[in-house]
C-alpha cells in the first residue's frame, strides 16, 4: 500500500514510525515532513493546509490511504475533498472538525448535550468582555475561539492578566481571526488528563491514557504551549475515573453527534480536568494530541496500519498495549511559543540513536547538506520506555543531556507530579 501522512511535527514522525512497521506498506509519503520523517518516507513539498494540492497528489500517485496529523487541514476540509474524489482518508470531515475549530461551537455543543465542562461566557465585543471579567472571580481562563496551535488559552491569575488577554486577542488580534470571539470560563482545579479514542459513528475504542504538560516552564508556570512533554499511562485515571469519563463525556458526545446529524470518523481527543466533582472537558481535539501521540504510539503493539484500516472499514478492532511506561520530553527553541528562533544546528542525535529503549521524534527540524537544523518552536521529542514511570523518565532525561542546539529549552519536571503522588 501507498500511505500518505499529512503534517510536519513530532506526532507525524511518530505515526510514520509506527505505520512503517506494517508489512502492508509499500511506500510512505509525508507532506510536508521534517528531517526525521525523511528517514522513513518521501517528504512532499506541499503544505498540510493545501487540501486541493494534496488531493491532486494522492490521485496522481495512487495513494491507498491517508492519515491526517494536525487540526488545520481537517478544519479546512481535507477529508471532504478527498472523499469527494473517492480517496480513503482517516479523519473527521469539516463539519465534525468544528469541535476543535471553534471553542464557541464546542462549548455550546457541550451545553446542549449535558457534557460536564467549566462555566463559560462568550464575547464578540472586547469592552463587554472586560466589563464581565471585572465582576467574575479570578483566576479565570480566556480562550480564543479559533485555532491557535495550543497558544490561544490564557490562564489568568489576576484581573490585570485577564484584561491584557482580552486586549491581546480581541484588540491587537495577535492570533488574527482566531481571537475575533473569546470564551471566558471558570478556572478548574485538579489533574489534567488526555483521553483519546478512535471513533466512528457510535463505535469507539479508547487508546492508552496519558498526561500532557501544557505550560512552558517547570511547575506549570509560564504561557500555554502546544505541549512540553507527556507520559503514558496516566495514574490519575483509575478504573472508576475512566468509567466516569466514558459514561459522562464520551458516550454523551456520541449521542450528541448523532442527534445533530454529525458523523465522526477519526481520532478524538478529550482534554480533561479531573476535579473533585468529576471529569470536566477543557477542550476537544479532532486528532491525536501532540506530544501525547508519541508516548501513546510507543505503547501500541502490532500492525497499527491494519488496525486503522479495519476500523475505517467498520470491522471490530482491539488494541494490544505494551505494559511498559513511556515518557516524552519536548526540546524547544529559544523564544517559543511567541517568536521561536530558527536555523540552529542540532548536535548529539547520533549518540542518542545508539541508546536502548530511547527514540527521538523530530518536530521542527530540516535537513541541510546532511545536517539537522531547527525549524520552528518545538524541535525534538526525546522519548523513552521504562518498566515504570521513574525508569522511563530517567532514561529520557539522560538522552536529553546528549543533545544540544543554541537556545535549547525544555522542562525538567515531566512526570514529577505523578511520581510524587504515587511513589
Amino acid at each position: 500500500m501507498k500511505v500518505l501522512v499529512v503534517g510536519n511535527g513530532g506526532r507525524e514522525h511518530a505515526l510514520l514510525w509506527k505505520l512503517s512497521q506494517s508489512p502492508l506498506v509499500e511506500k510512505l509519503y509525508c507532506a510536508k515532513g521534517n528531517a526525521g520523517t525523511a528517514k522513513l518516507a518521501e517528504n512532499i513539498p506541499i503544505e498540510p493546509v493545501d487540501v486541493k494540492a494534496l488531493a491532486d497528489f494522492a490521485q496522481r500517485e495512487g495513494i491507498d490511504f491517508t492519515v491526517v496529523g494536525p487540526e488545520a487541514p481537517l478544519v479546512a476540509g481535507i477529508v471532504d475533498e478527498f472523499e469527494k474524489r473517492g480517496l480513503k482518508i482517516f479523519g473527521p470531515d469539516k463539519k465534525a472538525s468544528l469541535l476543535e475549530g471553534s471553542k464557541v461551537f464546542a462549548k455550546e455543543f457541550m451545553q446542549r448535550h449535558d457534557i460536564p465542562t467549566a462555566e463559560f461566557h462568550i464575547f464578540e465585543d472586547p469592552q463587554k468582555a472586560k466589563n464581565f471579567i471585572k465582576d467574575f472571580s479570578v483566576p479565570v481562563v480566556v480562550k480564543a475561539d479559533g485555532l491557535a496551535s495550543g497558544k490561544g488559552v490564557f490562564v489568568c491569575k489576576t484581573y490585570e492578566e485577564a484584561l491584557r488577554a482580552i486586549d491581546t486577542l480581541m484588540v491587537k488580534r495577535s492570533l488574527g481571526e482566531a481571537g475575533k470571539r473569546v470564551v471566558v470560563e471558570e478556572f478548574l482545579e485538579g489533574e489534567e488528563a488526555s483521553y483519546i479514542v478512535l471513533l466512528s459513528g457510535d463505535r469507539y475504542v479508547p487508546m492508552p491514557t496519558s498526561q500532557d504538560h501544557k505550560r512552558l516552564l517547570d511547575g506549570d508556570k509560564g504561557p500555554n504551549t502546544g505541549g512540553m512533554g507527556a507520559y503514558s499511562p496516566n495514574p490519575f485515571v483509575d478504573e472508576y475515573t475512566e468509567h466516569s469519563i466514558r459514561e459522562l463525556v464520551v458516550e454523551r458526545l456520541i449521542k450528541g453527534l448523532k442527534a445533530e446529524g454529525i458523523h465522526y470518523r477519526g481520532f478524538l481527543y478529550f482534554g480533561l480536568m479531573l476535579t473533585d466533582r468529576g471529569p470536566r472537558v477543557l477542550e476537544f481535539n479532532v486528532r491525536l494530541g501532540d506530544p501525547e501521540a508519541q508516548p501513546l504510539l510507543m505503547r501500541i503493539k502490532g500492525d497499527f496500519l491494519k488496525t486503522l484500516l479495519d476500523f475505517y472499514q467498520g470491522k471490530e478492532i482491539s488494541l494490544e498495549i505494551d505494559h511498559r511506561h513511556s515518557l516524552c520530553v519536548v526540546l524547544a527553541s529559544r523564544g517559543y511559543p511567541e517568536k521561536p528562533e530558527d536555523g540552529k544546528e542540532v548536535f548529539g542525535l547520533e549518540d542518542v540513536e545508539r541508546m536502548e529503549d530511547v527514540i527521538v521524534f523530530h518536530a521542527g527540524t530540516e535537513l541541510r547538506e546532511g545536517k539537522v537544523y531547527t525549524r520552528g518552536g518545538r524541535v525534538l521529542n526525546v522519548c523513552a520506555w521504562g518498566s515504570g514511570l521513574q525508569e522511563a523518565r530517567e532514561r529520557a532525561y539522560i538522552a536529553v543531556e546528549k543533545i544540544r542546539f543554541e537556545g535549547m529549552h525544555y522542562r525538567r519536571d515531566i512526570g514529577n507530579r505523578a511520581l510524587s503522588r504515587f511513589s
